[in-house]
Protein backbone atom coordinates (compact mmCIF):
# COMPACT_ATOMS: atom_id res chain seq x y z
CA UNK A 1 0.00 0.00 0.00
CA UNK A 2 0.83 3.42 -0.65
CA UNK A 3 3.13 5.36 2.74
CA UNK A 4 1.46 8.79 4.18
CA UNK A 5 4.02 10.92 4.51
CA UNK A 6 4.48 13.23 8.23
CA UNK A 7 5.32 15.70 9.98
CA UNK A 8 6.63 15.63 13.34
CA UNK A 9 7.66 18.76 15.30
CA UNK A 10 10.49 16.93 17.35
CA UNK A 11 11.07 19.45 20.21
CA UNK A 12 14.08 19.35 22.71
CA UNK A 13 16.27 16.48 23.05
CA UNK A 14 14.60 15.61 26.58
CA UNK A 15 10.87 14.60 25.13
CA UNK A 16 12.55 11.10 25.02
CA UNK A 17 12.74 10.75 29.09
CA UNK A 18 9.94 13.18 29.68
CA UNK A 19 6.34 12.21 29.91
CA UNK A 20 5.18 15.38 27.84
CA UNK A 21 1.49 15.11 25.98
CA UNK A 22 4.21 14.79 22.62
CA UNK A 23 6.45 11.85 24.56
CA UNK A 24 2.77 10.35 24.68
CA UNK A 25 1.70 11.21 21.31
CA UNK A 26 5.24 9.76 19.81
CA UNK A 27 5.29 6.30 21.70
CA UNK A 28 1.84 5.93 19.95
CA UNK A 29 2.82 7.29 16.62
CA UNK A 30 3.85 3.65 14.99
CA UNK A 31 0.64 2.30 16.13
CA UNK A 32 -0.67 4.51 13.68
CA UNK A 33 0.84 4.24 10.78
CA UNK A 34 1.10 1.39 8.38
CA UNK A 35 4.18 -0.94 8.99
CA UNK A 36 7.58 1.00 7.08
CA UNK A 37 10.37 -1.17 5.20
CA UNK A 38 12.26 1.66 5.43
CA UNK A 39 11.93 5.44 7.05
CA UNK A 40 13.88 8.73 4.96
CA UNK A 41 13.55 11.83 7.83
CA UNK A 42 14.74 15.25 6.35
CA UNK A 43 15.56 16.99 9.65
CA UNK A 44 15.89 20.88 10.41
CA UNK A 45 19.56 20.15 11.91
CA UNK A 46 21.41 19.56 8.51
CA UNK A 47 21.53 21.99 5.72
CA UNK A 48 23.58 21.76 3.05
CA UNK A 49 24.35 23.22 -0.26
CA UNK A 50 22.39 20.80 -2.31
CA UNK A 51 20.36 17.94 -1.08
CA UNK A 52 22.93 15.21 0.76
CA UNK A 53 21.81 11.66 1.49
CA UNK A 54 23.82 10.60 5.02
CA UNK A 55 24.57 6.67 5.38
CA UNK A 56 26.26 6.90 8.74
CA UNK A 57 24.24 5.21 11.58
CA UNK A 58 26.08 7.30 14.57
CA UNK A 59 23.80 8.66 16.82
CA UNK A 60 24.81 12.83 17.17
CA UNK A 61 24.23 14.53 20.21
CA UNK A 62 24.24 17.67 18.62
CA UNK A 63 22.65 19.94 21.64
CA UNK A 64 24.29 21.53 25.15
CA UNK A 65 23.66 21.84 28.20
CA UNK A 66 21.28 19.23 28.91
CA UNK A 67 21.09 16.23 31.25
CA UNK A 68 23.63 13.90 30.93
CA UNK A 69 21.28 10.70 30.71
CA UNK A 70 21.12 12.07 27.12
CA UNK A 71 24.35 12.04 25.68
CA UNK A 72 24.46 8.00 26.49
CA UNK A 73 21.48 7.60 24.28
CA UNK A 74 22.19 5.54 21.11
CA UNK A 75 19.78 4.79 18.35
CA UNK A 76 21.38 1.99 16.05
CA UNK A 77 18.90 1.48 13.30
CA UNK A 78 20.87 0.42 10.25
CA UNK A 79 21.36 3.02 7.31
CA UNK A 80 18.94 2.09 4.07
CA UNK A 81 21.56 1.79 1.30
CA UNK A 82 19.23 1.10 -1.08
CA UNK A 83 16.58 4.10 -0.08
CA UNK A 84 19.79 5.80 -0.10
CA UNK A 85 20.53 4.88 -4.24
CA UNK A 86 16.56 5.34 -4.86
CA UNK A 87 16.89 8.95 -3.51
CA UNK A 88 19.88 9.99 -5.56
CA UNK A 89 18.36 9.01 -8.47
CA UNK A 90 15.58 10.23 -7.96
CA UNK A 91 16.79 13.42 -7.49
CA UNK A 92 19.57 12.40 -9.90
CA UNK A 93 22.72 12.52 -9.65
CA UNK A 94 23.44 16.05 -10.84
CA UNK A 95 21.47 18.13 -8.27
CA UNK A 96 22.42 15.40 -4.89
CA UNK A 97 24.85 13.72 -3.07
CA UNK A 98 25.80 11.14 -0.78
CA UNK A 99 27.77 11.58 2.38
CA UNK A 100 28.59 7.86 3.88
CA UNK A 101 29.73 8.80 7.20
CA UNK A 102 26.94 11.45 8.29
CA UNK A 103 25.57 10.62 11.16
CA UNK A 104 21.89 11.07 12.76
CA UNK A 105 20.90 14.65 14.82
CA UNK A 106 18.80 14.75 17.26
CA UNK A 107 15.99 15.62 15.00
CA UNK A 108 15.96 12.15 13.59
CA UNK A 109 16.61 10.00 16.13
CA UNK A 110 14.72 11.48 19.12
CA UNK A 111 11.30 11.03 17.44
CA UNK A 112 12.39 7.60 16.23
CA UNK A 113 13.43 6.60 19.48
CA UNK A 114 10.04 6.88 21.17
CA UNK A 115 7.82 5.99 18.00
CA UNK A 116 9.87 2.71 16.75
CA UNK A 117 12.33 1.90 20.19
CA UNK A 118 13.32 -1.57 18.48
CA UNK A 119 15.80 -0.08 15.95
CA UNK A 120 15.49 -2.23 13.44
CA UNK A 121 14.02 -0.24 11.03
CA UNK A 122 16.53 0.98 8.48
CA UNK A 123 16.75 4.89 8.31
CA UNK A 124 18.38 7.28 5.87
CA UNK A 125 18.49 10.88 6.76
CA UNK A 126 18.27 13.57 3.62
CA UNK A 127 19.24 17.37 4.09
CA UNK A 128 18.15 20.30 3.90
CA UNK A 129 19.08 22.62 0.74
CA UNK A 130 20.13 25.67 3.13
CA UNK A 131 18.74 28.36 2.23
CA UNK A 132 16.62 27.38 -0.52
CA UNK A 133 13.02 28.75 -0.86
CA UNK A 134 9.92 26.85 0.24
CA UNK A 135 9.03 25.54 -3.58
CA UNK A 136 12.68 24.10 -3.81
CA UNK A 137 12.02 21.24 -0.43
CA UNK A 138 8.32 21.19 -1.88
CA UNK A 139 9.95 20.20 -5.53
CA UNK A 140 12.23 17.73 -3.39
CA UNK A 141 9.36 16.06 -1.84
CA UNK A 142 7.28 15.40 -5.33
CA UNK A 143 10.30 13.79 -6.70
CA UNK A 144 10.28 11.19 -3.79
CA UNK A 145 6.58 10.42 -4.04
CA UNK A 146 7.64 6.99 -5.84
CA UNK A 147 9.25 5.94 -2.59
CA UNK A 148 5.61 5.88 -1.12
CA UNK A 149 4.90 2.49 -3.11
CA UNK A 150 7.75 1.23 -1.89
CA UNK A 151 7.26 0.85 1.43
CA UNK A 152 9.42 3.88 2.66
CA UNK A 153 7.99 6.44 5.18
CA UNK A 154 9.18 10.33 4.42
CA UNK A 155 9.13 11.86 7.63
CA UNK A 156 9.91 15.86 7.56
CA UNK A 157 11.36 16.45 11.44
CA UNK A 158 11.37 19.98 12.54
CA UNK A 159 8.69 22.11 14.01
CA UNK A 160 5.35 23.84 13.80
CA UNK A 161 6.51 27.19 15.77
CA UNK A 162 10.19 27.49 16.84
CA UNK A 163 11.13 30.97 18.54
CA UNK A 164 13.42 29.70 21.41
CA UNK A 165 14.44 33.31 22.54
CA UNK A 166 10.34 34.18 23.00
CA UNK A 167 8.51 31.64 25.02
CA UNK A 168 6.56 32.76 27.87
CA UNK A 169 4.97 30.34 30.03
CA UNK A 170 1.97 29.11 31.11
CA UNK A 171 0.20 29.72 27.89
CA UNK A 172 1.30 29.72 24.19
CA UNK A 173 1.63 33.23 23.07
CA UNK A 174 -0.87 34.45 20.50
CA UNK A 175 1.59 34.93 17.97
CA UNK A 176 1.87 31.18 18.22
CA UNK A 177 -1.59 29.91 18.15
CA UNK A 178 -2.14 32.32 15.23
CA UNK A 179 -0.05 30.80 13.18
CA UNK A 180 -0.79 27.27 14.71
CA UNK A 181 -4.22 28.52 13.22
CA UNK A 182 -3.64 29.38 10.44
CA UNK A 183 -1.56 26.55 9.55
CA UNK A 184 -4.41 23.44 10.59
CA UNK A 185 -6.82 25.68 8.36
CA UNK A 186 -4.32 25.99 5.36
CA UNK A 187 -3.55 22.56 5.66
CA UNK A 188 -7.33 21.23 5.96
CA UNK A 189 -7.79 23.13 2.53
CA UNK A 190 -5.05 21.97 0.87
CA UNK A 191 -4.12 25.33 0.12
CA UNK A 192 -0.58 24.85 -1.22
CA UNK A 193 -0.08 27.67 -2.70
CA UNK A 194 -0.77 29.72 0.66
CA UNK A 195 1.41 27.03 2.58
CA UNK A 196 4.61 27.96 -0.03
CA UNK A 197 3.96 31.28 0.32
CA UNK A 198 3.92 31.23 4.30
CA UNK A 199 6.09 34.46 4.99
CA UNK A 200 3.77 36.22 3.59
CA UNK A 201 0.34 34.43 4.07
CA UNK A 202 1.30 33.05 7.73
CA UNK A 203 0.67 35.88 10.94
CA UNK A 204 3.24 36.31 12.63
CA UNK A 205 5.72 34.10 10.59
CA UNK A 206 8.91 35.42 11.22
CA UNK A 207 8.30 35.98 15.34
CA UNK A 208 7.22 31.65 14.72
CA UNK A 209 10.30 31.37 12.42
CA UNK A 210 12.77 33.94 12.63
CA UNK A 211 15.11 31.05 10.59
CA UNK A 212 13.07 29.12 8.30
CA UNK A 213 15.09 25.50 8.74
CA UNK A 214 12.40 24.00 11.45
CA UNK A 215 9.80 24.65 9.36
CA UNK A 216 11.17 23.20 5.92
CA UNK A 217 10.74 20.13 6.35
CA UNK A 218 6.74 20.15 6.57
CA UNK A 219 7.16 21.28 2.79
CA UNK A 220 9.18 18.03 2.14
CA UNK A 221 6.22 15.60 3.43
CA UNK A 222 3.94 17.48 1.69
CA UNK A 223 5.76 17.76 -1.54
CA UNK A 224 5.71 13.96 -1.94
CA UNK A 225 1.82 13.76 -0.92
CA UNK A 226 0.78 16.44 -2.49
CA UNK A 227 -2.99 17.03 -3.15
CA UNK A 228 -4.04 14.58 -0.84
CA UNK A 229 -5.75 14.99 2.56
CA UNK A 230 -4.00 16.38 5.44
CA UNK A 231 -4.51 14.96 8.99
CA UNK A 232 -3.51 16.36 12.27
CA UNK A 233 -2.00 14.03 14.30
CA UNK A 234 -1.28 15.84 17.83
CA UNK A 235 -1.58 18.76 18.97
CA UNK A 236 0.19 20.37 22.11
CA UNK A 237 2.97 23.47 23.89
CA UNK A 238 6.15 22.95 25.26
CA UNK A 239 8.24 25.80 27.04
CA UNK A 240 4.96 28.27 26.45
CA UNK A 241 4.94 28.74 22.56
CA UNK A 242 7.10 25.78 20.76
CA UNK A 243 3.98 23.88 19.01
CA UNK A 244 4.48 20.21 18.84
CA UNK A 245 1.41 19.91 16.35
CA UNK A 246 2.66 16.75 14.35
CA UNK A 247 0.59 15.81 10.36
CA UNK A 248 0.19 13.29 8.13
CA UNK A 249 -0.55 13.52 4.39
CA UNK A 250 -2.37 10.78 2.32
CA UNK A 251 -4.45 7.47 3.58
CA UNK A 252 -3.25 6.22 6.76
CA UNK A 253 -4.60 3.17 6.61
Amino acid sequence: MRMPTIFLSHGAPTVVIQNTPATVFLRSLATRLPAPRAILVVSAHWEEARPTVGLGAETIHDFYGFPQPLYALRYPAPPARDVAQRVAALLTPAHAAVDGTRGRDHGVWTPLMLAWPKADIPVVQLSLVGGAPAAVHFEIGRALMPLRDEGVLIVGSGSVTHNLRARPTPQPADWATLFVDWLDGTLAKGDDAALLDWKRTAPHAEINHPTPEHFDPIFVARGAAAGEAATRLHASYEFGSLSMNAYAFGALS
